[in-house]
């Protein structure tokens, strides 16, 4: 076996390793500030949601940014059409119904503002993408407290907290560049 190629080798997996732990690194401390300033980000479902994604592995704070607002647009997304698989069911009570419509309502503008935000984050509009982001949050908190104040038991519940929180990390990060 030839000496340099093993010592090459080594060194190449030591900068490799060393490349991985510095991104991960960045995922940890941004999710450890945005738990810090966001009583409502956990830092476990922050990172666990920003390492999810593929491209966050080789990003800085600024492509987290975007990464976590594709992340919402992705909930979003699958909450819609989670929804309109619910409103299929021919026999939902009208009140059921009610709500799950206006859900749906909120969650498809979510989407369309979402895509904006991503725009305006694109463009270092940061005060725009800040503004569409938290009207996320909203409709994510407005969708639940519709089932609420109808005293019916949300089948919504989880996805409303997912889009709640992954708009708390977009907007946290926002806030740290802008």
């Amino acid at each position: 076996m030839n000496p340099n190629f093993s010592f090459f080798s080594l060194l190449l997996f030591f900068i490799s390793f060393l490349a991985i732990t510095a991104t991960d690194l960045i995922i940890q401390e941004t999710c450890r500030k945005c738990a810090r300033n966001d009583p409502n980000i956990y830092y476990s479902f922050c990172v666990a949601s920003l390492q999810a994604s593929p491209d966050a592995h080789s990003a800085n704070l600024r492509q987290l940014g975007i990464i976590s607002l594709k992340l919402t647009r992705v909930n979003v997304t699958d909450t819609r059409h989670y929804i309109k698989e619910l409103l299929k069911n021919k026999r939902l009570d009208p009140n059921f119904r009610a709500c799950l419509n206006d859900c749906l309502d909120l969650y498809s503008d979510a989407n369309s503002t979402l895509k904006q935000a991503i725009k305006d984050y694109k463009s270092n509009h940061y005060e725009d993408a800040n503004i569409a982001v938290s009207s996320v949050t909203d409709a994510s908190t407005t969708c639940e407290d519709g089932f609420k104040e109808m005293g019916i038991v949300s089948p919504l519940t989880g996805r409303n907290n997912n889009t709640f929180e992954l708009s708390a990390i977009a907007l946290s990060i926002i806030n740290m560049l802008h």
